[in-house]
């Protein structure tokens, strides 16, 4: 029975993607027993012990299943969750992180902690059981746009105990694992906008990732269009594409979500798909200052299902619109660890942990952090104070997809 509950789910969740997207987005479903043999299969390619669980609010309970490597499916029903009060959770959570008026508080714990009562808490002892330190979410809606790694145990963020990534389902993700070699990484963005604040920190992300962090290709504002990013992709394969600009899931259909290109250039989320990530396919796809409708079911759909959409092994992007230095902050951090973890979920772990612990700062016009020094234009020196361990500014940034 327990079996059956996953396949429901599995396929429950994939058609929820597959109306919203308009495609048929995967040819197979898989059983309990595949996942837990692909779940040991990376266990031998990793060296990590990776589980999956799926959080199914239903009416009067919320539903847990957790599959861990070569293991059975085991169940959990979460009694005094119902789910309006947990989906309203998620919302207050949203809005106390994000609330700047909150930024030197810590009012975002009572949400924090709850939710992470319901959701981990009652599989916390199996977790350590089986040594789990990777986790892939597979949420119901009205979760899709939970902020995971701020969820607190009363002493430590869930991100202090394990990797994390969202995934739409498991059968809508791509589960080969490739040690990568010599990527390349395509790097784009623009600092002005006509209908979007300006990013100004953006010309450093871009030659901070290109020239320090890792090797690749930069082109900013007039150079950012849609027709130069294939343009470069047909001549050079390019494993991770990063695009430094605004981009958005809203509500209602696809089209309506978009990745902002320079002026009035957009892409919308439909159409992504014709831009053939998926051959040669892209390792990883960064948006770097997007963000979501919290709690918004369509708005949601986009997000979590931005890798299958897109055609990408694995997607790193922000829930909501983190200050332009902070996402410099975590991107820096971020691209320096990944230099030397190989995976991709461990190596944003990493980098929101030490902005968590306050080991990256920003003084006198520069930002330091674990290894590295980056000097502020002009514009950004105002930001000098900000208290860059806030889940603010680490919280949004997700991993889809892939966790490798």
């Amino acid at each position: 029975a327990v079996q059956e509950i996953v396949n429901r789910i599995e396929q429950t969740w994939e058609k929820a993607y597959e109306n919203y997207f308009g495609a048929n987005l995967s040819s197979f479903t898989l059983t309990a027993e595949t996942i837990a043999k692909q779940l040991y299969l990376w266990q031998s390619q990793t060296e990590k012990n990776p589980a999956v669980i799926w959080v199914w609010p239903r009416k009067k309970q919320i539903q847990l299943v957790l599959i861990t490597p070569n293991q059975i499916p085991v169940i959990y029903s979460i009694t005094d969750a119902e789910r309006k009060t947990v989906l309203n959770t998620v919302k207050i959570l949203a809005g106390e992180i994000i609330d700047p008026r909150m930024r030197h508080t810590k009012s975002y714990l009572k949400p924090a902690q709850k939710l992470y009562q319901w959701i981990v808490a009652p599989i916390e002892s199996e977790l350590e059981k089986q040594k789990v330190d990777t986790i892939l979410f597979c949420l119901g809606p009205g979760l899709r746009s939970l902020a995971l790694s701020a969820l607190h145990d009363g002493e430590k963020f869930l991100i202090e105990k394990y990797s994390i990534a969202l995934i739409p389902a498991f059968n809508m993700i791509e589960t080969e694992y490739n040690q990568r070699k010599n990527m390349q990484v395509l790097a784009m963005g623009a600092s002005e906008f006509i209908d979007h604040q300006s990013l100004p920190a953006v010309p450093i992300e871009l030659k901070q990732i290109t020239q320090k962090l890792w090797q690749g290709e930069a082109f900013i504002n007039q150079d950012f269009t849609i027709e130069n990013l294939q343009q470069q992709r047909q001549k050079q394969k390019f494993g991770i594409i990063h695009l430094a600009t605004h981009a958005e899931f809203r509500s209602g259909k696809p089209s309506n979500s978009y990745i902002q290109f320079w002026q009035k250039e957009k892409l919308e989320l439909d159409d992504i798909r014709n831009l053939q990530w998926h051959q040669p396919k892209v390792e990883l796809l960064v948006l770097s200052a997007c963000k979501t409708a919290v709690g918004d079911r369509q708005a949601e759909l986009g997000f979590a299902g931005l890798t299958v959409q897109a055609g990408v092994k694995s997607a790193l992007a922000s829930l909501w619109y983190v200050s332009d230095v902070g996402t410099l902050a975590l991107m820096n951090e971020f691209y320096q660890h990944f230099q030397k973890i190989i995976l991709k979920a461990e190596a944003l772990r990493q980098a929101q942990i030490a902005m968590l612990k306050g080991k990256v700062s920003l003084k006198k016009g520069e930002l330091s952090g674990s290894n590295s020094r980056v000097k502020l234009p002009q514009e950004l020196e105002e930001y000098t104070d900000e208290n860059l361990s806030h889940p603010y500014y680490w919280a949004a940034f997700t991993i889809i997809g892939n966790p490798w």
